[in-house]
């Protein structure tokens, strides 16, 4: 079939096998082209296609000759329906691996299932013996608890008052004014159960039992702070309580990693565009203006050359890893200096539907939203009919 991209408000409905498949080849030779980091063996990612999971299994299978079992939550293609961005990226992944002679198998269920749990730990047990290094990189909105059975779904509001600032439809350009009313006690919860740190606890404590964890290994999850201009919707909303609770359990788990001399690490990471940052009102408006900022200044980064920096600069340097003071990794230094956050605070006032194509890279932010789904990629020629059906290879 031609397969085309196909809009519902913020969502893509439609992903392109060949544009997801130039999408992880390019992030490969991204990685390729940095050389190689002294870094993990055996690596378990879990929320392992798409965005921040993929690039860091990428970085780890390409840039540590690592062995990787990705697990993610993906719809396969159906005949003429095309499957989810994050299946073609596997799909991609696995290709590339087997090509490689790298290790790669891949699984496919709820992350918050104690099936899925065992069923990593199964394959780690008979094919690897141990790993060195978990990424828990989940973005669901919702989460069925294992154990309750309760299905809690999060949500974005903020906290005792409602919110009123600027955003912008991605699609059209156009700025508006938008309010966001505040969350109930009830809200907040189900955030803090979906997105906080209880499942990747859950995880570590059933690698620990399994006794599948090597001496010194690393666990890391990611975060986002943000500036003050999106603080009253994200850090300080409901997302906030959540990537708090995310933060703390890291040194819970840190101590339960004692008897290996291991650690559990909290990365936070820069704004990008993603499946889920693209429904937060606010963001799109920032992100466009941080990106104008950042590029002016020679210093954007995407997933992959995030992910490639926190591995050769800060988890793999044979040096203490640097953390700020509440001992979180700060991959998002480059975004948060003084300068660029000035100069972005400076173009928000000024920012409306006329002065935003000269002032912000509404551009670059399609062209992100686009290639998440497989499409806007030069190489890929998107008149071609092409097989939507295929098949993720090692998918257990």
């Amino acid at each position: 079939m031609i397969i085309e991209p196909r809009m519902r408000g913020f969502i893509c409905l439609t992903s392109h096998p060949k544009g997801c498949e130039q999408n992880v080849i390019n992030q490969i030779e991204y990685i390729k082209s940095k050389g190689k980091i002294n870094g993990p063996k055996n690596v378990l990612v879990i929320g392992a296609s798409t965005g921040f999971g993929l690039a860091s299994r990428i970085t780890s299978a390409f840039g540590s000759n690592a062995a990787t079992i990705g697990v993610f939550f993906e719809k396969p293609p159906q005949e003429g329906k095309t499957a989810s961005p994050g299946w073609y990226n596997s799909v991609a992944f696995q290709e590339q691996a087997k090509k490689a002679g790298i290790y790669a198998k891949s699984i496919n269920g709820d992350a918050f299932s104690d099936e899925v749990k065992n069923k990593a730990i199964e394959i780690i047990k008979t094919d690897l013996g141990k790993i060195d290094l978990v990424i828990y990189s989940l973005a669901s909105p919702v989460r069925m608890h294992p154990n309750t059975g309760v299905l809690h779904r999060s949500v974005l509001k903020p906290i005792g008052q409602s919110f009123t600032n600027k955003t912008v439809d991605f699609h059209t350009g156009v700025v508006s004014d938008i309010t966001i009313e505040p969350c109930t006690d009830e809200d907040i919860k189900n955030t803090v159960a979906v997105m906080g740190g209880e499942d990747w606890e859950m995880w570590i404590d059933a690698l620990i039992k399994a006794d599948v964890l090597s001496e010194k290994a690393m666990t890391v999850a990611y975060s986002y702070i943000g500036p003050s201009l999106t603080e009253a919707v994200y850090r300080k909303g409901t997302i906030g309580m959540a990537k708090d609770h995310l933060e703390a359990t890291a040194f819970k788990i840190t101590e339960k990693l004692n008897y290996t001399k291991g650690t559990a690490f909290v990365s936070v990471n820069k704004a990008l565009v993603t499946q889920a940052s693209s429904a937060i009102p606010v963001i799109p408006l920032y992100i466009s203006l941080l990106y104008k900022t950042m590029k002016e200044k020679g210093i954007h980064e995407g997933c992959i050359e995030q992910i490639q920096r926190l591995y050769s600069e800060r988890l793999y340097t044979n040096k203490e890893i640097p953390t700020d003071d509440k001992g979180r990794i700060r991959i998002d230094d480059w975004e948060m200096r003084a300068d660029i956050q000035e100069k972005v605070s400076e173009l928000w006032k000024k920012a409306t539907t006329e002065t935003l194509p000269e002032l912000g890279d509404l551009k670059g932010y399609k062209s992100d939203f686009l290639n998440l789904f497989g499409f806007g990629f030069e190489e890929v020629d998107y008149l071609l009919d092409v097989n939507e059906n295929t098949v993720i290879e090692e998918l257990v």
